[in-house]
């Protein structure tokens, strides 16, 4: 049985998430979306969880309104 990894590469954050690494490596640089990932040494390391909770956060309900979580 495999188990998925607790932490995901910039990388395969970027694509669980649908957008391009250096969009992820961005949006951490300019602190666009509260997105939490994790150093580690010099990597950028992301929670499945956060990720989750992230994209949850980002539902849109109705137009012009995100849910709140």
């Amino acid at each position: 049985m495999k188990t998925e990894p607790s932490l995901l590469t910039r990388a395969e954050a970027a694509d669980y998430l649908g957008v391009r690494k250096q969009t992820l490596g961005a949006w951490a640089t300019t602190n666009r979306y509260a997105l939490p990932y994790i150093r580690v040494g010099r990597k950028a390391m992301y929670r499945r969880a956060d990720l989750d909770a992230w994209l949850a956060s980002r539902t849109v309900t109705h137009p012009g309104e995100l849910a709140t979580a």
